[in-house]
C-alpha cells in the first residue's frame, strides 16, 4: 500500500499545497513566509487524506 500512498500523495499534496497558497494570496498575504507556511500546512494536511484515499482504493480493488 505504501507505493500507492506515495503516488496518491504526490497529487493530493501538490493540490492541497497549491490551495493553501491560493488561500493565502486571496487574503493578502504575499510575502515568502506566509506562503511557505500555507504550502506546508496544505502538504501536511494531505498526508492523512492520501492515506485514506489509498486505503479506499485498495479496499475497492479487493
Amino acid at each position: 500500500m505504501l507505493p500507492l500512498f506515495l503516488i496518491v500523495h504526490i497529487f493530493v499534496g501538490s493540490t492541497f499545497a497549491g490551495a493553501g497558497v491560493i488561500a493565502a494570496l486571496s487574503v493578502g498575504l504575499d510575502t515568502l513566509t506566509p506562503l511557505l507556511v500555507a504550502a506546508l500546512l496544505g502538504f501536511l494536511v494531505s498526508i492523512p487524506v492520501s492515506w485514506f484515499v489509498a486505503k479506499r482504493m485498495m479496499d475497492v480493488a479487493k
